[in-house]
Order: C-alpha cells, then structure tokens, then sequence
C-alpha cells in the first residue's frame, strides 16, 4: 500500500477513534482504540475502567481483546492498533504479545508513555529475547491528528484537560527541546489550579 493511501486510512481511522472517545460519555476518560485491517475495521473500545472497576481495561485492551476474539486468533500480525492517546507501558507490553504491525496514536505521555517514555514498543531486545512471546517491534507512527485528539479532550472536560496540559501528562507537541522538563514551575502550577478552581 502506497504512503499517501495509508496515512489516509490512518487519519480517517484516529477521527473513528477521538468520535469514539467522544462519544463514551463523562464517566469515562475519553481513551478510544480501533483495530483495523487496512481500512476494515476489526474491533473498537473505549475505556471501561470506571466502569468495569478494573485499572486494566484500558481501550487498547479491551479493543484487543475483542479483536482476538473476531478473528479468532491469539496473534494481531496484520493489524493497526489506533488510539487517541500513546499507549502506556502496560498496554505497550500487551500490543508486543499480540504481535501488532503497526500502532499509531494522536497525543503522546512523556509521563506513562510506552513508546516516547519506556520505548517498549521499540525495544528490540523483547522479541530477540523471547522470541515465543513477543514480537517484533511494530512500526509506530505518532501525533497523528492530535490537534484534533486534544480539542476531543477539551471538549469532553475543559477543566480535566486544563490540568492534564498543565502537568505535562499528554501533549500534542514537543514545546521544549527534548530532555527538558515539559511543566512550568511549581509556584506558577499552584497558581494556576488555584485560578481553575476559584470559581467552583
């Protein structure tokens, strides 16, 4: 598949996701995952944490989960795995078991990120290692449409977002130079949440 043809399926395929996200409601956080063959969509997810009670139904594994069970299948070979946010290690971990080609995402996570943070997504030692297990380190493209995925996170909560931002949790854009600490001073943090929450 040429470049141009697959950057369209992946952009149109990161919208399915943020309209996914979009659309869980405000007790979730708006994380959304599609998993796609080419442009056939396999499985789809949003967070369930919230409402499962469970910290690891994280949309990246629930869409996995779904996916392997519409193919019928442990493997993902073949497959692009699209998130609105960077996966974080725990999920990074679970796409390289499932053996995923590709994953692109919209914000990145200097904080929790598995790939920007703790490079477990690329970290070729995994699959060299344990070879039964892991597979080899997927293509991973970032910052797709993520304009789009942060105004999907404003629009679902300006004020979570706010602070998100503030704290330098998910980004859209590297703003500093690589290696600089991405949130302002404490003094000016404090400042600021003071000023978000004055008017509740």
């Amino acid at each position: 598949m040429d470049a141009a043809r697959l950057h369209g399926i992946d952009e149109r395929m990161m919208r399915r996701a943020i309209a996914l996200g979009a659309a869980a409601g405000w007790r979730e956080l708006p994380f959304a995952c599609v998993i796609a063959r080419g442009d056939e969509v396999v499985a789809e997810a949003t967070n369930a944490v919230r409402r499962e009670q469970d910290v690891t139904r994280h949309a990246e594994i629930v869409a996995m989960a779904t996916a392997r069970r519409a193919l019928g299948r442990r493997s993902l070979a073949g497959c692009t795995l699209y998130t609105t946010v960077e996966p974080c290690a725990m999920c990074a971990f679970a796409i390289r078991e499932s053996r995923l080609g590709r994953v692109v995402y919209g914000l990145r996570s200097p904080m929790m990120g598995g790939h920007s943070r703790w490079d477990i997504l690329a970290d070729a030692t995994l699959s060299r290692s344990m070879p039964e297990v892991f597979g080899a380190p997927p293509e991973v493209r970032s910052g797709v449409v993520a304009d789009e995925a942060e105004r999907g996170w404003l629009a679902w909560n300006p004020l979570v977002w706010s602070i998100i931002r503030l704290r330098g949790c998910f980004v859209a854009h590297d703003a500093q130079p690589e290696g600089a600490d991405p949130s302002p001073p404490r003094r000016a943090r404090r400042r600021t949440l003071r000023s978000l929450f004055s008017g509740l």
